[in-house]
């Protein structure tokens, strides 16, 4: 994997945040437009797997 992309992804990602307190309704509008099935499936998974983890090292 290009770290370097991953760089580049974390900046446009705080741009977007950023851009959209400036400006919420375009900043809905381009949430909308990134967000996709594959992320959404990527992001509740994680989501799982974290609450498991968290949850098991809590437990032990």
């Amino acid at each position: 994997m290009n770290r370097g992309r991953i760089g580049d992804m974390a900046v446009s990602a705080a741009g977007n945040v950023a851009g959209a307190m400036v400006d919420p309704r375009q900043g809905l509008t381009r949430l909308r437009s990134a967000v996709t099935v594959r992320s959404l499936v990527a992001a509740a998974a994680g989501a799982a797997v974290g609450f498991l983890v968290l949850r098991a090292t809590r437990r032990g």
